[in-house]
């Protein structure tokens, strides 16, 4: 698998915003006003099925907030990650434990791990950094 950076769009990003339906925000705030915030609430009106992933809440957006990916009741598509590029790694690693796998590792604009990346690639996942995914289903579809 590829990855995709801000310079890239490709069929391949439209085909993953069309078929997916399950995304986890990693790292969602309750905070109406920060960015993770705004694009889950996004991503709801556009029809996806978002579960909050943050250990210290218990609900986001009227949805039960998960403590972490493996807590998360159904099938993940897409993980969405809203972290510090530094908490990147672990995120991956806990999502490649995941039956089934995810179909994408997404790092939120501003968001590179070149070290998770590789390690995503590498299970076959779509590996997107540096991109907003409330901007690309915007702009794509």
């Amino acid at each position: 698998m590829q990855t995709i950076s801000s310079l890239q769009p490709t069929a391949q990003l439209v085909q993953l915003l069309k078929t997916t339906r399950n995304i986890a925000v990693v790292g969602l705030s309750p905070k109406e006003n920060r960015p993770s915030n705004m694009v889950a609430r996004y991503l709801l009106a556009a029809g996806y099925r978002v579960y909050p992933v943050n250990p210290g809440q218990d609900e986001i957006l009227g949805l039960p907030c998960y403590p972490s990916l493996a807590t998360v009741p159904g099938q993940i598509d897409i993980v969405d990650i809203f972290r510090n590029p530094a908490d990147v790694l672990p995120i991956v690693e806990e999502a490649l434990g995941l039956s089934p796998l995810p179909q994408a590792i997404w790092m939120q604009q501003g968001i590179v791990n070149e070290e998770a990346a590789a390690l995503a690639r590498a299970r076959g996942l779509l590996v997107v950094m540096d991109r907003c995914i409330k901007v690309d289903h915007a702009n794509l579809l």
